[in-house]
């Protein structure tokens, strides 16, 4: 404990000149007693002493030592609980993302609740949105200011193939503020040149169908992201009975593939969501969370010392009152 006003301090010299004043008057009334007694005008007390007088007294020293230590404004190092962190949303802008097995479609249904969950974050958890197609790129870098999120996810719209292994390597990328270099098997992963780096309290919410047709292996990106300590929450969206999409007057056939969605998922610790319509998706967005750490942070405790001698006034008066009437 610290204090703002330590000089203030001084004011407890008081407590000890009170104590002894009031040792003096309890001796003063012991001995006028005992005079009044031998000349006969009270009777000599003749039972155990009060042990209940000394109560009041003390209840109100006590409360006053507490106010005169709030007047130094005393602080105390508090561990408050929060969530923080960093969360990349990572979506799967392939074609097969406007299928409308999940209303209206994949995406559409992906960013709408999205948006739900950027609302509940608190102020604490930094936001990144990543999409990838045939290829990945960071739509909004890792921030807190809501409004640059909604207006990313805003802006996504599908084309092209999946690259669920380059959507991961972005995620880290954004997480570790630097490039995430990769060989040609999406192994051996650097930041800028340097060993990749651990990130404990961040996570990537991927949002896909899990239909991968583009290299690198997922998988292999999975485990990197675990060495990384990013954990990864796939969210399946889609039925796994699939349905038809017309893309430039073709028909193409597209499935949910949870397979590896859930796979991702076990290699970095982190848990599969199957999201088969738009309500169960909301629920899921709910569901992510992160871990809760202590932060200490120095506060003022002058309320806590006052409320303590308020209390110990109140004793101390009530007591006093139910012994003699009057509160001193």
């Amino acid at each position: 404990m610290t204090f703002q006003w330590p000089w203030l301090l001084l004011a407890l010299f008081a407590v000890p000149v009170l104590v002894l004043a009031y040792r003096a008057q309890l001796r003063r009334r012991e001995l006028g007693r005992a005079r009044l007694a031998a000349e006969g005008l009270v009777a000599a007390s003749a039972g155990r002493p009060d042990r209940w007088r000394h109560v009041a007294p003390i209840l109100l020293l006590a409360a006053l030592t507490l106010l005169l230590a709030s007047l130094a404004r005393p602080a105390a190092t508090v561990a408050e609980p929060r969530r923080e962190g960093t969360v990349i949303l990572a979506f799967d802008v392939s074609t097969s993302m406007a299928a409308k097995d999940l209303a209206p479609t994949r995406l559409d249904a992906a960013k709408a609740a999205a948006k739900a969950f950027v609302a509940k974050q608190p102020a604490t958890i930094r936001l990144g949105v990543v999409a990838f197609g045939d290829s990945a790129v960071i739509a909004q870098q890792p921030t807190d200011d809501r409004a640059e999120v909604l207006a990313a996810i805003d802006r996504l719209t599908p084309q092209g193939g999946t690259a669920l292994g380059r959507g991961i390597v972005s995620s880290i990328s954004a997480i570790a503020g630097k490039p995430i270099s990769v060989d040609e098997n999406g192994e051996d992963g650097t930041a800028g040149g340097d060993d990749l780096g651990y990130y404990g309290s961040a996570a990537v919410v991927l949002l896909s169908d899990g239909e991968n047709t583009t290299d690198p292996d997922p998988l292999v990106l999975a485990e990197l992201a675990s060495t990384a300590g990013v954990r990864i929450y796939p969210i399946g969206l889609g039925s796994p009975q699939g349905t038809v999409l017309e893309v430039d007057g073709f028909q193409i056939s597209t499935r949910l593939d949870e397979d590896t969605l859930k796979q991702i998922a076990e290699t970095t610790d982190g848990a599969y969501y199957a999201a088969s319509d738009s309500t169960a998706l909301s629920k899921v967005y709910s569901s992510i969370d992160l871990a809760w750490t202590a932060r200490t942070e120095e506060r003022e405790i002058t309320s806590w010392f006052a409320s303590a001698a308020a209390v110990l006034l109140l004793l101390g008066a009530s007591v006093s009152v139910l012994r003699s009437g009057r509160v001193v």
